[in-house]
């Protein structure tokens, strides 16, 4: 980009200083590339990172279902036609218990070291928190760096990740002539039965991510091989039923483990007669794949990266010693009453269930700065309004300082955990606690997010 090439593109905002705010158009598309690959940089290596910038040309070189190039932001210096920096904003659709909403995914946050500490990402922040809303996107959520999203109105309020990890030894003996199942590379034809396995699965979460029949096109053919969120989607196969299961990875190790991010059978299917099969189908795999980064490094061990909670960690649970910790997604609500009015269903539904059936009544929840009512007629909700605790912040039947209310409706912490962390938080009796308690119950959730 030259001098001047700021001109004819969608013009958002000017920043002052020789910097202009605007939408990205497809002749940023290569140098977006470059840009995000030279940010966002490997942590042990100062190179950039090819599989980044691979994977900004494939959201908008190949046909995504969700995004454009026009869904990102970049702020230009106009005197030099640079980028320096960068938002992206990826549409999705989740459920919560059944209940999908619309959620819109930052990704690809970067900025120019040259030009960081200036505003530019809360400026790019405020333009597409508006693009989502007018999407209707209830949420949004972003994977990212310890703390840094705060800063933007976000809590970390959602589990992402962790898994387990067994090792060599620990790998389980082919006992018969041939192996019982067989693993193969998904085709276009598997698509409907990986759309009905996955709603079918996803049910055992409080969050996941809705896929239908393009997200899964997407998958299979979507992206470069040298992307770095390409994956390799396999189908389990019995020898006399067909399809009975898939399995998802990356076309590396991590080191000298082999993982799973995905790991589904039908239901009626014992996990136990699968799982032997796969964890030899990954100790075949990671003995020839590479590392992610290239480096020498024998295959030592295989893992299940699927988050806090999965029925397979339940039947090889001395295979799999070790334990990762789920990190967290960060989340943004910003009309909190109104994500409330839309999963009322799933929280009447837990009263209905509960020693509190047909409650009635009035809960308020103070987040010192702001608060939240509830009431409840005979079991349903029947109000959700904004209330404000002031004059005096000690008001109210429960107290969750900042955004800390969100770890507790997307079942990330307990009550209980809340208060143990943090001592601001508290309920006024028992009463409370225990409709708290009943109406968000800590659950695990698993977002496999499409990027």
């Amino acid at each position: 980009m030259g001098k001047g090439s700021q001109r004819e593109k969608p013009y958002i905002k000017d920043l002052g200083g020789g910097l202009i705010l605007r939408q990205a158009n497809p002749a940023d598309v290569e140098h977006l590339a470059v840009f995000n690959a030279r940010i966002h940089h490997r942590e042990d290596s100062k190179e950039p990172d090819y599989r980044v910038g691979m994977w900004t040309r494939d959201l908008v070189n190949y046909p995504h279902p969700t995004f454009s190039i026009s869904d990102f932001t970049l702020v230009e210096n106009i005197n030099s036609g640079r980028i320096v920096s960068t938002v992206g904003l990826i549409s999705q659709s989740w459920s919560y218990a059944g209940i999908q909403f619309k959620v819109g995914r930052p990704e690809l946050v970067g900025t120019d070291p040259d030009y960081r500490e200036k505003g530019l990402v809360r400026a790019q922040f405020e333009v597409i928190h508006q693009w989502s809303a007018e999407r209707n996107e209830m949420v949004q959520g972003i994977t990212g760096i310890p703390y840094y999203y705060r800063l933007f109105g976000y809590e970390m309020a959602m589990e992402l990740g962790g898994g387990r990890v067994g090792y060599k030894p620990l790998i389980p003996k082919l006992e018969a002539d041939d192996e019982p199942y067989r693993l193969r590379s998904a085709e276009d034809s598997d698509i409907p039965f990986l759309v009905d396995l996955n709603t079918q699965t996803n049910q055992r979460y409080l969050v996941s991510c809705v896929r239908d029949e393009n997200l899964w096109q997407y998958e299979l053919s979507g992206r470069n091989l040298q992307n770095v969120n390409y994956s390799m989607v396999k189908i389990i196969e019995s020898h006399t039923e067909g399809a009975v299961g898939y399995v998802v990875h990356p076309p590396y190790r991590w080191g000298a483990m082999m993982p799973l991010t995905s790991y589904e059978i039908k239901p009626g299917l014992s996990w136990a007669s699968v799982t032997p099969t796969v964890i030899r189908y990954l100790q075949a795999v990671g003995e020839e794949y590479p590392t992610e980064d290239g480096k020498e490094m024998n295959f030592g061990a295989f893992g299940f990266w699927l988050g806090s909670e999965h029925p397979v960690y339940h039947v090889i649970p001395d295979k799999l010693p070790r334990i990762r910790a789920p990190y967290a997604w960060y989340l943004r609500v910003p009309d909190l009453p109104l994500f409330i009015r839309h999963i009322a269903a799933e929280l009447e539904a837990r009263l209905e269930t509960s020693p509190m059936v047909g409650h009635t009544g009035e809960l308020k929840l103070s987040f010192y700065e702001s608060g939240l009512s509830l009431v409840f007629e005979a079991g349903c909700l029947v109000g959700t309004d904004k209330w404000n605790p002031l004059p005096d912040r000690h008001s109210g039947d429960a107290c969750f300082p900042k955004l800390t209310f969100l770890q507790l409706v997307f079942g990330y912490r307990s009550l209980g955990e809340l208060k143990f962390a943090f001592a601001d938080c508290w309920t006024k009796d028992e009463q409370a606690a225990v409709l708290l308690e009943i109406l968000f119950p800590k659950r695990a959730s698993q977002v496999w997010p499409i990027s």
